[in-house]
């Protein structure tokens, strides 16, 4: 995919670097992230006010889908899904600022993601249940073995799969059919793929912290 201007990508070029559009973008999007932090935190009210209107709000939304998805026990969990939750977000969002490039729309970035997620689902499980918690893999009855551990094994396999494939191919597409666009009408055509941009960006994030904490919660649930 080549994007006519990339800022971010020319400073890279001025310096000599060769680190990819992603690794920069991933770092400007974690570096704003963490700004942003500190600043509601220096400015916490009773009464919310600026950004705090935002954030208050979407952190209880994700604390109530945690709660409601994964039952009590994932409240702990809450820091790894909403650190997902908000990298992905703004991270898709940034696609819509001319000269930068959302890392989501790079394999790279969704995989290590994703891979993240499936470690940790059954790092939990094995905290969570012991060794025990591979006994799942063998299905309901020990002969069933043979059939069901292929079956699981792949199954897992597809879940990192599922969620990298998943959002680069809505990001990656996203940002081809807007520099079509451009390129044929620069500022009046693309308004509203821009305006429907925002919307993929917000269920993207959603489908892919939805599907973590299934996950995450199919081995804190796990019957053994």
């Amino acid at each position: 995919m080549t994007h006519p201007f990339i800022f971010l990508g020319w400073i890279e070029q001025q310096l000599d670097l060769h680190l990819g559009n992603h690794v920069t973008h991933t770092w400007l999007v974690m570096a704003m992230l963490i700004l942003v932090a500190v600043l509601v935190k220096r400015n916490i009210k009773m009464v919310p006010t600026g950004l705090q209107n935002f954030f208050e709000p979407a952190i209880a939304g994700i604390e109530g889908m945690i709660e409601e998805t994964m039952g009590p026990k994932g409240k702990a969990y809450f820091p790894l899904i909403a650190t997902l939750a908000f990298f992905i977000l703004a991270s898709n969002l940034i696609a819509l600022v001319p000269g930068f490039y959302p890392p989501t729309a790079n394999l790279n970035t969704n995989a290590a993601m994703a891979l993240t997620v499936f470690a940790m689902t059954h790092i939990i499980g094995v905290k969570e249940h012991g060794i025990g918690y591979f006994k799942h893999f063998c299905g309901p009855v020990i002969w069933l073995a043979p059939l069901i551990v292929p079956i699981e094994i792949v199954g897992h396999l597809a879940r990192p799969l599922s969620l990298t494939l998943r959002l680069f191919g809505n990001m990656y597409g996203h940002e081809i059919v807007l520099m079509i666009f451009f390129g044929l009408v620069p500022f009046i055509v693309p308004l509203p793929m821009m305006l429907m941009g925002v919307l993929v960006a917000f269920i993207q994030t959603f489908v892919f912290m939805l599907l973590s904490m299934i996950y995450i919660a199919g081995s804190l649930e796990e019957a053994h």
